[in-house]
């Protein structure tokens, strides 16, 4: 009995190729590092590339660690150090990380979806925005923003102007001390029906029992959709 054409179906099926970007203060190792229970509850059905962003941080507020492997996706202070509650300010080095993800999508993807945490998610909603207005070389399909925030930056006062229908994913912790979960909730409110996922927890990635219903609910849905449309 010939088995080729089962074998050929199955060799059809890949896994959502994702792209991963780290908060501030991190890098693309760090991140894989504090990640790894999170890929562990989706390994099944999505594969990660983790990115640097391209602005290493050498000027640090009092009581931070100055490690020289620390990295931003851009400033939102003169002096080149950045805030997610600041209100205003500038956003120095945006537009070189625009072209440094529009770079990688080319040379390392396509991806079918993107991964923020943080810093990371605020630039993850930024790019959703400037993909949906047809100004960037990508095509998500959908976004998973950890612990997100709009940017207060003057430069993206004109962002966010209409609710964008990339599929995306929304996990805040209520105890978070960085980022007020108020300011999550705002940024998933610029999605078309955003899945939430609540935790108890801080400033973190998340992945104890409570939440791995949620991302495999969600993985699995878009796993499917990509290997039904292939």
């Amino acid at each position: 009995m010939n088995y080729a054409p089962q074998s050929n179906a199955v060799d059809k099926i890949e896994k959502l190729k994702i792209l991963a970007l780290h908060g501030y203060r991190q890098n693309e190792q760090t991140f894989r590092q504090k990640t790894g229970s999170f890929r562990k509850v989706v390994n099944k059905w999505a594969e990660f590339t983790y990115l640097n962003a391209p602005h290493k941080v050498t000027n640090f507020d009092n009581g931070q660690s100055q490690d020289d492997q620390q990295y931003s996706w851009f400033f939102n202070k003169e002096d080149r150090t950045f805030s997610g509650i600041r209100l205003g300010g500038p956003a120095i080095g945006f537009e070189e990380s625009v072209r440094l993800i529009e770079e990688n999508y080319e040379k390392l993807g396509p991806f079918d979806g993107i991964w923020g945490f943080s810093q990371g998610a605020c630039f993850v909603g930024l790019l959703c925005d400037l993909q949906q207005r047809g100004l960037l070389k990508t095509k998500f399909n959908f976004a998973i923003l950890v612990a997100g925030f709009k940017s207060n930056s003057i430069a993206h006062s004109q962002y966010f102007k209409k609710s964008n229908n990339v599929s995306s994913l929304h996990v805040f912790g209520i105890g978070d001390q960085v980022i007020p979960v108020e300011m999550s909730v705002a940024l998933s409110n610029c999605f078309e029906n955003p899945v939430i996922v609540r935790h108890e927890g801080g400033h973190f990635v998340p992945a104890s029992s409570k939440e791995k219903e949620a991302y495999q609910n969600f993985f699995r849905t878009r796993y499917e959709l990509k290997n039904l449309s292939s």
